[in-house]
């Protein structure tokens, strides 16, 4: 039996004494892309946090691939890149790269990091200039790129395609793609209806910090009776 790559097991998260989640269960299965869905505030982010243990959970368990995300070792087969990425100002893109690679314990290949900016949209120029000033969309390629050169098992990606322009989105969607053949397994949060339909294999919706439904985004305009997708999330959260 294959070991899952995520597994959150009845998670409980309270802020304040107010709670931010309410016994979340979650599985996704290695080489499976599982979207996210929710407004602000329903619990994405903390969902995330838990699982990189930026912070504890009132109750509940949490493994990747089989190991306790409160252990170190469990976050190696993992590149994570946060809704709010801010990069060292007094870096280049160059820089930058170099030094997320060393900490994951990987060379810095130019040839590999040209192709990697190619396949995202970002100019080669970028790799010269301070990264104070770049623009929103270059800084998120930027760190998609930190992402994906570290070549890992796992991708957490929270709203991956915050300022990306339309060219920059469909390019990602397609590297995506590859990464889905290489059988590389992502979950990510996203605002997006129309993304999660097109790359998600399973999706989940957390409203309130609860989970309202989990299944294929077919299987949730089926459930709830509609004709798209948003019609469907509009339903199950009302």
């Amino acid at each position: 039996m294959t070991i899952p790559a995520i597994q959150f097991q009845k998670i409980d998260k309270n802020y304040n004494k107010k709670p931010a989640l309410r016994q979340v269960s979650l599985t996704v299965n290695q080489g499976e892309f599982v979207g996210l869905v929710g407004m602000n505030g329903a619990g994405k982010t903390t969902l995330l946090k838990c699982l990189l243990d930026f912070c504890a959970t009132d109750a509940g368990q949490i493994d990747i691939f089989g190991v306790s995300s409160q252990l170190t070792a469990a976050r190696q087969p993992l590149a994570f890149l946060p809704e709010r990425f801010m990069p060292p100002y007094y870096l280049n893109g160059a820089e930058f790269l170099n030094y997320m690679l060393q900490l994951q314990g990987t060379t810095y290949v130019e040839s590999d990091v040209q192709s990697m900016l190619i396949a995202l949209d970002l100019d080669l120029s970028a790799l010269t200039k301070p990264v104070r000033d770049y623009s929103k969309g270059m800084t998120q390629k930027l760190g998609l790129a930190a992402c994906f050169l570290a070549k890992k098992q796992l991708y957490v990606l929270d709203e991956p395609m915050s300022g990306l322009d339309p060219k920059a989105r469909a390019l990602l969607k397609r590297y995506l793609s590859q990464l889905k053949a290489e059988g590389c397994t992502l979950f990510f949060s996203s605002h997006a209806l129309a993304d999660v339909e097109e790359i998600c294999d399973r999706m989940a919706i957390l409203h309130h910090g609860e989970l309202l439904f989990i299944g294929t985004p077919a299987e949730c305009c089926e459930k709830y009776q509609a004709t798209t997708l948003e019609q469907a999330y509009l339903t199950c959260i009302s």
